[in-house]
């Protein structure tokens, strides 16, 4: 493929590409694009379109649509995030950004584009028609398509990334419900005779996720020095179903000490567990997952969400929380109780120290005041024990 440059005007350049003849037609085949800036700018786009065609990508790149890039997109971008992410990630491409974008050529792709949907999504993105979608769904949107069209530039199909000119709603931001410690033995004893007892025992009072705790297995278990260890997570898909995997996250893979009453429970459940294993013939086995149903099979973290909201209802507690509810219920039980933040962050798993006092700084003003009222009566006692005597 040969290029020329010509100017238009002042600042204006016109790149003309012959591609050839078309094997059908016989005829030539010409592409012009133009470059705002100056001469230097539209040689480097001439370089960039020239490495494009040996590579085969540039013309994929004239007459890619979004719809195909993100399809693209969706099927390398497979491999580096979990099954989940790429769930929600497809679910948001095939069902809202492809309807709304998709015939779009991806070189043609504008910012107000993008800002032209966000908005639509927000009056009235709901398939259903029920009025739009929120503020932070929207926001998602936008991150995925971002991400995508990132990728696009990196594949040389488009020159920049155009959602940097578009602004995405912002997510309102909600202080997260919790239970305190009375709120929580309600839900504890509604659950008392359901399969789910133990698994939201053990959430309550270790902060654990729901796919931590539905993924532990009994030798990831150590009683006698009331610790569990945390070594994989289990994910539910729509299309894949239960798969266990490792922690997202070198922070998410720790030990967490159990508190006694805990450990009880735990060794109550063995037990049953134990019983039921004999009675079936089955010898013990400590690859064995610590909650599964009836005839061994592990328990689904969608049921237990399901499960956990029934329970809530007949615990009324007076506070509406979901489970993952029970998780800030305890790191607010901690952080009320004067424990250092450092150390709710690591028994949280969360990345930094700093992602947990910004989750709770709700609950810290209150800390805070306790904390000047310390220090308050350490300097009145040390003025006064220093002053001189007259």
């Amino acid at each position: 493929m040969r290029g020329s440059i010509a100017k238009r005007g002042k600042g204006s350049w016109r790149i003309r590409f012959d591609l050839g003849r078309d094997p059908k037609t016989g005829k030539r085949k010409v592409q012009s694009t133009t470059v705002l800036g100056r001469r230097a700018d539209a040689e480097r786009k001439m370089s960039e379109m020239l490495h494009g065609s040996a590579t085969g990508l540039h013309v994929e790149a004239s007459r890619i649509t979004i719809a195909e890039l993100l399809r693209k997109w969706l099927a390398a971008h497979r491999a580096v995030v979990s099954a989940k992410t790429h769930e929600r990630q497809e679910e948001i491409v095939e069902k809202h950004l492809i309807p709304a974008l998709g015939t779009y050529r991806a070189q043609q792709l504008t910012g107000l584009h993008l800002q032209t949907h966000y908005a639509e999504a927000l009056r009235a993105g709901r398939r259903n028609g029920n009025g739009g979608l929120a503020p932070r769904t929207v926001l998602h949107h936008h991150r995925t398509v971002f991400t995508a069209l990132k990728q696009a530039v990196r594949w040389r199909i488009i020159a920049r990334n155009v959602a940097e000119d578009a602004t995405p709603p912002r997510a309102p931001r909600k202080d997260m419900a919790a239970l305190d410690e009375g709120q929580t033995a309600q839900v504890m004893i509604a659950a008392d005779t359901s399969i789910w007892n133990v698994p939201i025992f053990v959430a309550a009072t270790t902060g654990m996720r729901r796919g931590e705790v539905l993924a532990l297995r009994w030798k990831d278990v150590d009683l006698e020095r009331a610790r569990v260890h945390i070594t994989q997570v289990v994910e539910q898909t729509k299309k894949g179903g239960l798969t266990f995997k490792e922690p997202k996250t070198d922070r998410s893979r720790r030990a967490v000490t159990l508190p006694s009453v805990t450990v009880e429970a735990l060794k109550r459940h063995r037990a049953g567990q134990a019983e039921i294993r004999l009675a079936l013939g089955l010898p013990r086995d400590e690859n064995a997952l610590v909650f599964t149903d009836a005839e061994g099979a592990p328990l689904k973290p969608s049921s237990m969400t399901k499960s956990f909201e029934r329970i809530l209802g007949k615990a009324k507690p007076g506070t509406r929380v979901s489970l993952h509810g029970l998780r800030h219920s305890h790191a607010s039980h901690l952080l009320k109780r004067d424990t250092n933040p450092k150390i709710v962050s690591e028994r949280l798993g969360h990345a930094s120290v700093a992602i947990t006092l910004d989750l709770y700084s709700h609950i810290l003003p209150g800390l805070q005041e306790d904390t000047a009222k310390v220090v308050d009566l350490a300097m009145r006692t040390a003025l006064q024990q220093t002053k001189p005597k007259a």
